[in-house]
């Protein structure tokens, strides 16, 4: 009866130390794991052909040009595209109004986050793009999902990047490394410049991590 009591509780103690390890593990992130659950968002102009879009734009372009040379000229243009375009039945205005209200909202689902995994340890790869050095090492960071995001290209969306500082550094080479990160994923919106040899760009971070673990790819 000892024995197996014996047995028992070794066996009870060996679940537990799984189960505990188990939990420790980190959970790994793919980059799509970032963006929340995106609502579907009524477009309007998706019904549109090509040139009620493009008489739209220019309408656009002639009513917010401030410093035209002939004014006149301009009004009387954006007038009458806004003729042609009621002929065919559409309302200027209220198209206009649907563009801030999509631009709004496509601007909100950029930084939203993922609520799930706030708070979460986790491990997740990505590419390095420097903020700060001390010497040699990279000690600040933007972990994006793709190189060569905010250069050459548009900025990826506010959640699909990572603000990341690391108090011990890491040497990388060349302006993009592959890496991969651990530690603890906090939602910390914030505006970081990123300066580069001909010039500095403005970029909206979702998140925010000071890492336990950086170490390349």
């Amino acid at each position: 009866m000892k024995d197996r009591k014996l047995i028992v509780l070794v066996s009870t103690l060996g679940l537990l130390f799984a189960v505990s390890s188990a939990s420790a593990e980190r959970l790994v992130l793919g980059w799509d794991t970032l963006a929340p659950p995106q609502a579907v968002i009524e477009d309007p102009f998706a019904k549109l052909t090509r040139d009620q879009l493009d008489a739209l734009r220019q309408i656009l372009r002639f009513e917010s040009s401030k410093n035209s040379p002939t004014p006149s000229m301009t009004s009387k243009n954006a007038s009458e595209l806004r003729d042609r375009l009621l002929g065919e039945g559409l309302d200027v205005d209220w198209l206009f109004e649907q563009r801030e209200r999509i631009i709004e909202k496509r601007r909100a689902q950029s930084t939203a986050v993922n609520p799930e995994i706030i708070g979460a340890e986790v491990r997740m790869p990505g590419y390095v793009l420097p903020l700060e050095f001390d010497g040699l090492k990279v000690t600040e960071f933007l972990l994006v999902p793709y190189a060569g995001a905010c250069i050459h290209t548009p900025p990826p969306p506010a959640n699909q990047m990572v603000h990341v500082t690391y108090e011990k550094g890491i040497e990388v080479s060349g302006l993009f490394a592959p890496v991969w990160i651990e530690g603890e994923m906090n939602a910390a919106y914030s505006v970081q410049d990123v300066g580069f040899s001909d010039g500095a760009s403005r970029v909206e971070v979702g998140y925010g991590m000071s890492a336990e673990t950086v170490e390349l790819y």
